[in-house]
């Protein structure tokens, strides 16, 4: 039997490269207000904080500021009209998806992207049918660190959390990924803060590159059961 009965991911910065999205619409919002444009390398380490982190970075504003809510939802509704110009797969994720649907191993995504803006990137990308299970914000009461949305995947495929891998490129994807007793693997390729390091989140696997997934989760399947998630270890 095999040891992986699924495998869930994050969206940004896991599965989709989405930053160059965001870079382009946060600077055309720079240049309406007159200021300077951002980096790419720059704005990149904040994708996967989220709009808000992104708006707070880029313009130097606390979240308390006078301007902030105006132009979160300016980032949201520009974001909501161009949601999928720029954005891709990471290399080498494709061929992983079609690994793991050829093995019977169905995969699922679990974000705290808002729902809206995750519909509309499966559909771009074709993935809708693909996804087997799907949670969203929108759908529970905590979002990750919590681990009820990997729980609630988990009831949607209906698998146990022990025989599920979470892959995500954030500590709190981690953090989530053990609370629900899963075997995590970090995406050191994803959206790190700047001077972040995979090393320091305590997952049970880290993978640099997304060409290094396909390896470990066949070298995972081929070691029956000899994972153990409440032991993580690098």
């Amino acid at each position: 039997m095999a040891t992986i009965d699924a495998v869930l991911f994050d969206l940004d910065g896991t599965l989709l490269d989405s930053a160059r999205d965001f870079h382009r619409i946060i600077n055309r919002m720079l240049n309406e207000a007159g200021r300077e444009p951002i980096e790419f390398s720059e704005l990149r380490t904040q994708v996967s904080n989220g709009a808000r982190a992104m708006v707070m970075h880029a313009f130097k504003l606390e979240q308390d500021a006078d301007a902030f809510p105006a132009l979160h939802q300016q980032l949201l509704d520009y974001y909501g009209t161009d949601t999928c110009q720029d954005s891709r797969l990471f290399d080498e994720i494709e061929p992983l998806l079609s690994w793991l649907e050829e093995r019977g191993i169905r995969w699922g995504i679990v974000t705290n992207k808002p729902q809206r803006f995750t519909l509309t990137l499966l559909d771009s990308l074709n993935l809708t049918e693909r996804c087997a299970s799907l949670v969203c914000p929108e759908d529970v009461n905590a979002s990750k660190p919590n681990p009820e949305g990997l729980w609630l995947a988990c009831q949607q495929l209906e698998v146990d959390p022990a025989r599920c891998i979470y892959v995500g490129d954030h500590i709190r994807d981690i953090e989530a990924g053990h609370a629900a007793g899963m075997i995590t693997v970090a995406a050191a390729w994803g959206y790190l803060n700047a001077g972040e390091q995979a090393e320091d989140w305590n997952s049970h696997y880290i993978s640099h590159q997304p060409s290094e997934l396909q390896p470990l989760l066949n070298s995972l399947l081929l070691q029956a059961e000899n994972i153990l998630p409440e032991k993580p270890g690098v």
